[in-house]
């Protein structure tokens, strides 16, 4: 879960001051002292941290709020309002060179998942009608050139190499020419990184710029690494100069130190975020929805633009029919899942739902082995099986467990998720969140 930690510290006490009718300067302070320690314990860099502490307690303070009728809500309000403006207040979108190609340079250090990261940024830039040129620049990490194009075979983006004995600088020069001769209008440079930073890797990297002139420099930072993180990006910034940071490796950190603290230390924007490892997850960063996310108010904006990119719309349509005339079957059921799995893991889904308990989350997914074995269970029966589920007697319960290599329990759970689903579906079609989220509960743990 993305900032579980501090989310679920800040949320904690987000309730505790909502309830609360009157407010005095020393709660306020009380408050504050708790919210410095849970940034803190978040890895959030110090001087962050004091500032942002500072901003809040000088605005809840004032007269306006602590003699307001709802000061706890107010309060509420002022936090998630400076972590907004913490995060960079609005989203920073990627800027195109008027006379192509567009060249972005990819920077940072060795593990921070520069190269799936390079992968990710070129599919999603080809999905908004670009055409853009991987270039491997990267000649002394053992099998890198080999992993760029193995990245750019899967997705079937083109990858200008010249192999490991070349100046990285000769390639991004080649590299521009060929793309301006063959009409890419971007170009991806994946370069070198180290296990530190360094004056070779600098050097290097500063004669790429000079030489290639990038439109934009971005740093890929690995959000693990905590005040590391910080630490690079700061580095990163004052020897090269950057534009913009990719946070890779959100979904595996719970505390998020890194996220909130790059944009304060270096005054540059987050751009993108990578939320798993498939090279479709990467994500705009939005300051608001984020802020939203740890304050447990929920990010349903990216919830829909995940559903409107995973669902067609006619399957939609169709599907709205069968619910309303009562004739949802299996094969349907099978369909909804392979949609939503396509959204992303279950978890990071449905904590996108405002007021949902993020500890309640753990352990819900809907891994590969669990999504066969729902495929195997649902081909081992008949079409009329699969049309009215009802005939499911214990004998052929017995036949489809056999057939499908599970047990007769793992038939009944899941024609148990289907009853669930149905009913789910219902409540969701009369906007009963509460009561959707309760059904969602039958999901947790399909086999």
């Amino acid at each position: 879960m993305v900032f579980e930690g501090l989310s679920e510290k800040l949320q904690n006490l987000m309730k505790k001051m909502k309830g609360t009718v009157r407010v005095n300067e020393k709660d306020v302070k009380e408050m504050m002292r708790e919210i410095k320690l849970a940034l803190l314990e978040a890895d959030v860099n110090f001087k962050v941290v004091k500032e942002f502490v500072n901003s809040v307690s000088e605005r809840a303070v004032g007269q306006s709020v602590l003699e307001s009728l709802t000061p706890g809500q107010q309060i509420v309000k002022i936090v998630h309002e400076e972590l907004i403006k913490l995060m960079g207040s609005v989203p920073s979108k990627l800027t195109y060179s008027p006379a192509p190609p567009t060249v972005y340079m990819m920077v940072g250090l060795q593990g921070s998942g520069k190269t799936t990261t390079t992968g990710k940024l070129a599919n999603m830039l080809r999905k908004e009608g670009k055409r853009p040129l991987l270039v491997a620049c990267d000649v002394y990490r053992p099998a890198a050139v080999k992993q760029l194009q193995v990245v750019g075979g899967q997705l079937n983006i083109p990858v200008f190499e010249m192999g490991t004995n070349t100046d990285p600088v000769e390639i991004a020069k080649k590299a521009v020419d060929h793309a301006k001769s063959m009409q890419f209008d971007i170009v991806i440079i994946d370069t070198a990184g180290r296990l530190h930073v360094d004056e070779e890797l600098m050097n290097e990297l500063k004669r790429l710029k000079e030489t290639v002139k990038p439109h934009e420099i971005l740093l890929v930072v690995d959000s693990m690494t905590g005040q590391d993180a910080v630490n690079v990006a700061g580095s990163f910034n004052e020897k090269l100069g950057i534009d913009g940071i990719i946070l890779t490796k959100l979904d595996g950190d719970t505390r998020g130190g890194a996220a909130l603290s790059t944009r304060a230390v270096t005054g540059k924007p987050i751009k993108y975020t990578g939320l798993g490892e498939k090279l479709s997850d990467l994500e705009p960063f939005y300051p608001d929805r984020m802020a939203s996310r740890i304050l447990g108010m929920g990010d349903v904006l990216s919830l829909i633009e995940k559903a409107q990119t995973a669902f067609d719309e006619k399957q939609a349509i169709e599907l709205e029919k069968k619910m309303r005339t009562a004739t949802f079957t299996l094969d349907d059921f099978l369909e909804q899942m392979q949609q939503i799995k396509k959204m992303g893991p279950l978890n990071q889904i449905l904590g996108m739902l405002p007021g949902v308990d993020t500890k309640a989350l753990k352990g819900v997914d809907l891994d590969e082995k669990q999504f066969a074995r729902t495929v195997a269970i649902i081909q081992s029966m008949t079409k009329q099986e699969r049309n009215n589920p009802s005939i499911l007697n214990a004998k052929r319960r017995i036949r489809i467990a056999n057939g499908s290599g599970t047990t007769v329990t793992d038939v009944n759970r899941l024609l148990k998720q289907f009853e669930d689903m149905k009913k789910l579906m219902k409540q969701f079609s009369g906007g009963n969140t509460k009561k959707m989220m309760r059904g969602m509960g039958g999901f947790r743990r399909p086999f």
